[in-house]
């Protein structure tokens, strides 16, 4: 197209002295800039002819056409200046848009939205009056919550540092950096050998970007069962065939089981299930284990079916960093966790990937390839996290990992993980001398399992009991005798009070108020039979009820609570 000669009627708000387009041989006509027209068409300044001698012209082209633009001389320039700060003068003051950003903006949470603080603050007092026998839960520090409700949330950063998608991410790609080193530290790894993304949102969503960046949909998987103490991620479905995680929903899952009569897992049973399933990924680490995992043998089945070893180490963590059990590090190909429970940091997920050459003769498969080939997970597994499963990293999460994680490393922290090792075998001992049932009769690290069948109660009305009474803690399946699930146990943990304080004899404390609470567990249940929700709501007066949970918050209330006070 030829935008010298245009052939176009447009004016585009040009005066021209010609009322129709130049023909091709005239010569270009030199057009004015109109100036600016009130309402009745008049000039907005009413100048005299006179006027044009003060004014220079300056010629410029558009589109091939000559244009003139009339500037006022230099000794109008004062007159020009009155007009800019009139102009000025009316915009808003910026002391007033300050004052209205930060009305909004820069509230306490009491002000800006009493509904909330007040449930907020009930939470704080439940925390802190009540005791916390959940073992995946634990009580973070004070810059971890800094970390969490800081400006870092206001930041989009997806992709990887180095490789984001947005702009602006410098000092993110720092802090992702630098968590990361801290992570590998945290755990003793090699840069060289070890790779690590710490976006996950979850635990869940870290394993499932690990099936989704190494398996195609329909491949299998195996994992420990659910009410063996497993976790749903791993692929779990109920007995009657409902598919329950996603894991089970777009791969195919066999798991494997606990011996029923002793409550420990089945390697034998296991091997020769991995050896007719053929999983490509065989998965060890679960929620409700009790004991050791023994990953030589787990290596050893996967290598013989040819599949990926990946640790769901999310329980135990805690207890591998400050090197207080077996490392599932020495023999696992990929390892997994979520970010708090026992690592007491901020909620979210984390993945550990092998790099580099991989080692010759390591299973039926791997032994097949060539001595250079080389760990392909890295790109795979990053990939998978983002873009495939999730967005953007929540950056203020991050920052608090990083900070959990230089917690990690210290001594400090290592002495913290004995002692809830300690105070576990305390509990256990206080429980078993009480006669009470525990699965495999005791713990390796920071859990146990109680059956309460032999009491003659469910650990989902027990549970119930036990919170009227401020303590928390949470029902578990346990296998019966003869195969069947029965909802017949709880799941009591010490990292989230050992977080507290709490030493051996507070436990022993703890395990009077648990049998105390299943004394008045059985009375409610033989006056009143099978409680429904409702109607327990209303025992929470019940004068037993009362007593227990003023001995609960009086003991509760002795001990520090971290991140905040009361």
């Amino acid at each position: 197209m030829d935008l010298s000669h245009p052939q176009s009627n447009l004016s585009l708000g040009f005066s021209s002295s010609h009322a129709s387009p130049p023909r091709r041989s005239d010569p270009p006509v030199p057009l004015q800039l109109m100036e600016p027209q009130t309402e009745n068409g008049n000039n907005l300044d009413v100048e005299s002819d006179d006027d044009d001698d003060d004014k220079e012209v300056e010629e410029f082209r558009i589109l091939g056409h000559s244009m003139c633009l009339k500037r006022r001389r230099d000794c109008d320039s004062s007159s020009s200046s009155a007009a800019a700060a009139k102009r000025v003068s009316v915009e808003p003051d910026l002391d007033a848009r300050k004052a209205a950003v930060r009305a909004w903006g820069c509230q306490p949470l009491s002000i800006a939205d009493p509904d909330i603080h007040e449930i907020m603050e009930k939470e704080k007092k439940r925390q802190f009056c009540g005791i916390e026998l959940i073992a995946s839960e634990n009580f973070v520090c004070r810059a971890v919550m800094e970390a969490l409700g800081s400006h870092l949330t206001n930041k989009y950063s997806e992709g990887m540092p180095g490789s984001r998608y947005y702009g602006g991410n410098q000092y993110i790609d720092e802090i992702e950096t630098l968590c990361c080193e801290r992570a590998l530290n945290a755990f003793g790894l090699d840069p060289k050998c070890w790779g690590v993304n710490v976006q996950p949102y979850s635990c869940t969503s870290a394993n499932f970007s690990v099936y989704t960046g190494l398996l195609l949909p329909g491949d299998r998987i195996m994992g420990l069962d659910t009410p063996s103490g497993g976790n749903t991620s791993h692929g779990y479905y109920t007995p009657n065939g409902k598919k329950v995680s996603g894991a089970s929903i777009f791969f195919e899952s066999l798991p494997y089981k606990v011996n029923p009569q002793t409550g420990y897992i089945d390697y034998d049973k296991l091997e020769e299930r991995a050896l007719d399933f053929r999983p490509k990924i065989l998965i060890c680490g679960g929620s409700s284990y009790p004991r050791e995992w023994d990953y030589a043998r787990f290596r050893h089945i996967a290598d013989k079916c040819g599949a990926v070893l990946l640790c769901d180490m999310a329980q135990i963590s805690g207890i591998i960093a400050a090197k207080e059990c077996v490392n599932p590090f020495d023999y696992c190909d990929i390892v997994t966790s979520t970010t708090h429970k026992s690592l007491r940091g901020p909620r979210g997920g984390i993945i550990f990937y092998r790099k580099g050459t991989k080692p010759r003769n390591r299973g039926i498969l791997l032994s097949q390839g060539h001595e250079s080939d080389q760990y392909d997970f890295e790109e795979k597994i990053n990939f998978a996290v983002f873009p495939s499963m999730q967005g953007g990293p929540h950056n203020n999460h991050i920052a608090a990992l990083a900070i959990a994680l230089k917690q990690v490393a210290t001594p400090e922290y290592k002495a913290y993980m004995q002692q809830v090792k300690k105070n576990a075998q305390a509990l256990a001992c206080a429980l078993l001398r009480r006669k009470c049932r525990l699965v495999t009769g005791g713990t390796d690290n920071h859990l146990i399992l109680w059956d309460l069948r032999p009491l003659g109660l469910t650990g989902k009305f027990y549970e119930k009991v036990c919170e009227t009474c401020h303590i928390t803690l949470n029902k578990i399946a346990i296998f019966g005798d003869n195969g069947t699930i029965i909802p017949g146990g709880v799941r009591v943990g010490t990292p989230a009070m050992t977080s507290r304080g709490c030493l051996e004899a507070d436990f022993e404390t703890m395990a009077e108020f648990l049998i105390r609470a299943a004394q008045i567990a059985s009375i409610l249940q033989r006056e009143h039979g099978k409680l429904q929700k409702t109607t327990l709501k209303g025992l929470e007066s019940h004068r037993d009820i009362v007593e227990l949970r003023a001995r609960v918050e009086a003991f509760a209330t002795q001990f520090a609570m971290p991140g905040f006070d009361i």
